[in-house]
């Protein structure tokens, strides 16, 4: 018990400070670019504080909601999340951003459906599991159906379209899936398949195409589509060892695009150099670590799954966006967690963490009532 608690405490103290880390380079890196667009300086940190305050409320409901209820619901969770991820596909409602249906508005708030899918489809598989435990290693009552549920999420993420989510929540559940002790031989080969079917739409996209070209070689339009990359390149460099210090980017001026979003790494690595950014990974590598021993303390199957699910995720999407900054990676539209400027990515992610914390809790009172009956 007492271990459950001092890892929870790491969990979310690393939690607080990626938050923090977030609220003040949010501001250092959309501060000119507010200023200049919205007339404020403050306009998208103002934003993603009113997107802490709704992350912070929905975390204490997942905390007070019984997680007995979350396990029964989590079905019809995740069937309203993709509803509201579908709607985003419809004319007059999905609103189109940057060439996708990603979004919708409730009474002027820009919500994106497909953060609260990837969180409820997580739910759902967990649940999924739970319940087909004996079965899972069979292919017609185990496999086809957990592949089904996944199947269906990732082919609306394609439709609006969103390729890089589409493939974290494909790699999401498939890790899932092999933590459970599922058949290795069909995760192998629907990993295969995976692969080969991602290569396809990437071959027969031309802007699919073109990101991977460009990737490959940046300087072949360093004007055009090997911009972003080029100066992301450039700010990551300007950092050196220990940064040009706090708010004094020069990449921030209008050379950097997406520099308070999907680029933020750039700005923080130019602003606190090697060391800055060192730390930084060092915080989602903790994360991770302590993630993955809190599920392990916990006695409920639903519990350690979906907080092993939660902690993959937002590890892998931190490790794909430093990977693409840094020009590792074809550019995929991923934020940082709990860093990158994103009311609904910050929302959900506090959702996701209030629901480790009811597991944590559950897991605590159970220990301490079988001690009392001991």
């Amino acid at each position: 018990m007492e271990d459950t608690k001092r890892l929870l405490t790491t969990f979310l103290t690393l939690v607080a400070i990626l938050i923090m880390v977030g609220m003040v380079f949010i501001y250092s890196a959309s501060s000119v670019y507010a200023l200049e667009s919205c007339g404020n300086a403050a306009y998208f940190i103002k934003k993603q504080l009113f997107g802490l305050v709704l992350g912070l409320i929905g975390l204490f409901c997942m905390i007070l909601l019984p997680l007995p209820a979350i396990k029964k619901f989590a079905p019809l969770f995740f069937l309203v999340s993709l509803a509201l991820t579908y709607a985003t596909l419809l004319p007059g409602i999905g609103i189109m951003l940057n060439g996708s249906r990603r979004w919708l508005s409730f009474g002027g708030i820009m919500l994106q459906p497909s953060e609260l899918l990837k969180m409820c489809t997580i739910m759902y598989l967990a649940r999924y599991i739970e319940k087909k435990q004996f079965n899972l290693r069979s292919l017609l009552h185990g496999f086809i159906p957990f592949l089904s549920i996944v199947g269906i999420v990732i082919l609306v993420l394609l439709k609006q379209p969103d390729f890089g989510q589409a493939v974290t929540i494909g790699t999401t559940a498939l890790a899932l899936f092999f933590v459970a002790q599922g058949n290795l031989k069909q995760l192998s080969i629907t990993a295969l398949i995976g692969l080969f079917g991602a290569t396809i739409l990437v071959y027969f996209k031309a802007y699919r195409m073109r990101r991977i070209l460009i990737f490959l070689n940046p300087w072949s339009d360093p004007q055009g589509a090997g911009f972003q990359i080029i100066q992301s390149l450039v700010a990551i460099g300007s950092g050196g060892t220990f940064g040009l210090g706090l708010t004094h980017s020069k990449q921030k001026f209008f050379y950097l695009p997406m520099q308070h979003t999907d680029f933020i790494f750039s700005v923080i690595a130019e602003e606190t150099g090697f060391v800055g950014v060192t730390l930084l990974i060092l915080a989602y590598i903790l994360l991770l670590i302590t993630g993955v021993k809190l599920a392990r303390q916990f006695t409920d199957d639903f519990a350690t799954l979906v907080t092993l699910g939660f902690v993959f995720l937002i590890s892998l999407q931190a490790i794909i966006n430093i990977f693409v900054a840094s020009g590792l990676a074809p550019t995929k539209g991923i934020g940082l967690p709990f860093v990158s400027f994103g009311s609904s990515s910050l929302i959900c992610s506090l959702f996701m963490v209030g629901l480790i914390i009811n597991c944590a809790l559950e897991n605590n009172a159970l220990q301490r009532q079988i001690q009392k009956q001991i």
